[in-house]
């Protein structure tokens, strides 16, 4: 792949990938610091059963996730020829994980003591993680077809 398909994949992809060590991983070692960042929600407005959910994407985040994605980018980046499959794996989960999110904090709202206070800002940045991995499969399958 070359040109601005490369280039569509690879910037996002890394602001992403940084995104994911800075605020989800180290949410895996300390919850707390999460919070303290703005990354993460308090149990004050989320319970110990959306902290214990939220903990849950940090950890893949931490164990699967984010070393694929930054495996599969660096792939991509060099050219390797596994990159395709990869990458294709990584879009993937980044296709999923915001359906998955914004559906669990759509059925969420207004339940018990589940109060979360930015979520607008759920809607905004998870729907453009979403197309950006919607497109860098597409630009994938077409550059594979090639």
């Amino acid at each position: 792949m070359s040109g601005i398909g490369f280039w569509i994949i690879q910037i996002p992809g890394w602001v992403l990938f940084v995104y994911l060590v800075v605020a989800q991983c180290s949410a895996a070692f300390s919850y707390a610091l999460g919070v303290r960042i703005g990354t993460q929600e308090p149990a004050e407005n989320i319970t110990e059963v959306g902290v214990a959910f939220f903990k849950g994407y940090a950890g893949a985040d931490l164990v699967f996730y984010a070393p694929l994605l930054g495996v599969a980018l660096g792939a991509h980046a060099t050219g390797q020829a596994w990159a395709v499959v990869a990458l294709a794996a990584a879009l993937g989960v980044t296709a999923y994980w915001p359906i998955a999110c914004l559906w669990s904090v759509s059925a969420a709202r207004g339940k018990g003591a589940w109060t979360l206070p930015r979520e607008g800002q759920y809607w905004v940045v998870l729907p453009v993680i979403l197309i950006w991995a919607l497109i860098g499969l597409v630009l994938l399958v077409f550059s594979a077809s090639t």
